[in-house]
């Protein structure tokens, strides 16, 4: 049987196009990284949720093993994990973040 957070996780993966697990909510962020990639994505005018895993420690352990990525923001677009705005931050100067923004909301 499989793992209900596991299950949970790809179910709000598959859910959102662009989709940043992080610590608070959209309207309550509680890091300022998470406030600075709600605010990345802001500029670009595509929808996105923020699911706040502080409360849920076997979510974000779950998540560490997943995307082998220790810190948050996690930022997954069109169901891949892309990491934080560290490295979505130069793939937008080249860029490479539009095309793909533009393709994962074309594929409805």
């Amino acid at each position: 049987m499989a793992d209900p957070i596991e299950e949970e996780v790809q179910r709000e993966i598959q859910t959102h196009k662009i989709l940043i697990y992080g610590k608070g909510t959209k309207t309550a962020p509680q890091c300022g990284f998470t406030v600075e990639t709600m605010e990345f994505f802001d500029q670009f005018g595509y929808p996105y949720e923020v699911i706040n895993v502080l409360p849920h420690p076997e979510k974000r352990e779950y998540l560490n093993r997943l995307t082998n990525w220790p810190t948050l923001p996690k930022v997954f677009i069109g169901g891949t994990f892309y990491g934080d705005t560290d490295v979505l931050g130069p793939m937008a100067e080249k860029g490479e973040l539009q095309p793909l923004l533009e393709k994962v909301f074309q594929e409805s």
